[in-house]
């Protein structure tokens, strides 16, 4: 016989017992301050953030060895050398600061019933909790797969920084791929200068390299230069973007209904660069100050819930409507009771 959406209901009722915050295993003790750096172990990301480094080595061991060290002009040389050089270390200490910055990590194991009561939830408030690591999820956070965390305004997750961009590093990351993108096209404007010189001069003269050595060396670098170029300067311009419509990628990709209050585009920059403006925002050591803007909830109104939570759940009759995939989000709404 075939059973009622009633009787459905009350099985799952029954069956739900993930829902209680007391089979959430208690978030691990804290033996480390909150300055420790926070670094993923992830086999791809590691293998890409040491390319990424090596690419940069390999680009100053040409621009240095190849080109500005056997030049006749000490002034262009001192010069560029300089420049080249202060954008690179820059862009290293930006990603650096990328990888080993917390993006906005919400605590694991932090849907313990004392947490939630400590929201004080007010009758129709909701809040959310995430299966996968059993955290009560902010507004506008998401769960990564391969930091296994749930990210406060995650952006998506760079395997070339080896972290997720989210609220905490999203500076960093642009930082990155500005200094990436400049350091490559300062790279290829001094090789086409350089092509121009030795073209003039004799070949053996201008590079204290063998002229196939120096053609090779000058060829991997433009490739290397124009294709990072392209590639940091489309992401710089994505995430100028993102940040200026106050929408990160996850939310353009999914399609989400924007449920944050509106605020002015310089205003969007400030919350990611720092209040106020200043040349702390080029800085990659210098830590973004958020100012007063209250970034994130952990409670919201019913209203304004996600179209794609489908689990939802009544403090005042434990009543659950069943997910069509297992991975959703639960949504917990606050009733006369505290107990879930």
């Amino acid at each position: 016989m075939k059973s009622s959406p009633a009787n459905r209901s009350r099985d799952i009722e029954r069956q739900a017992g993930y829902l209680c915050p007391e089979h959430c295993a208690p978030p691990p003790p804290r033996t480390h301050s909150a300055d420790d750096m926070w670094f993923i172990k992830d086999g791809c990301g590691i293998v890409c953030g040491v390319i990424t480094w090596l690419l940069v080595f390999y680009a100053e061991f040409v621009v240095v060895f190849v080109m500005l060290l056997p030049a006749k002009n000490v002034v262009y040389s001192l010069i560029n050398g300089a420049i080249f050089n202060g954008l690179a270390f820059l862009a290293l200490a930006s990603h650096f600061r990328a990888m080993c910055t917390d993006p906005g990590a919400v605590p694991k194991g932090n849907a313990t019933k004392e947490f939630i009561e400590s929201l004080q939830l007010k009758p129709g408030q909701v809040v959310y909790k995430c299966p996968k690591c059993c955290s009560i999820k902010p507004d506008r956070a998401h769960h990564c797969s391969v930091c296994k965390r749930c990210i406060k305004k995650m952006d998506h997750h760079c395997p070339w920084v080896n972290n997720c961009v989210g609220e905490n590093n999203q500076k960093y990351f642009v930082l990155f791929t500005m200094y990436i993108a400049l350091i490559s096209l300062h790279a290829l404007l001094m090789v086409a200068l350089h092509f121009v010189f030795c073209f003039e001069e004799d070949w053996a003269k201008c590079s204290s390299f063998s002229p196939p050595a120096t053609v090779i060396l000058l060829i991997l670098l433009c490739f290397e230069g124009l294709l990072f170029l392209i590639f940091t300067a489309v992401m710089f311009g994505t995430q100028i973007h993102s940040i200026c419509n106050d929408e990160t990628g996850i939310e353009q990709l999914k399609k989400e209904e924007r449920r944050w209050a509106k605020k002015s585009k310089w205003m969007n920059m400030k919350v990611v660069f720092g209040h106020p403006f200043s040349l702390a925002w080029l800085s990659p050591f210098a830590t973004p100050d958020h100012g007063k803007a209250n970034l994130y909830q952990y409670v919201v109104s019913p209203h304004r819930k996600p179209r794609h939570v489908l689990l939802v759940a009544s403090l005042r009759s434990s009543r659950v409507t069943p997910p069509s995939e297992s991975n959703t989000d639960v949504q917990i709404t606050a009733g006369p009771t505290a107990l879930l």
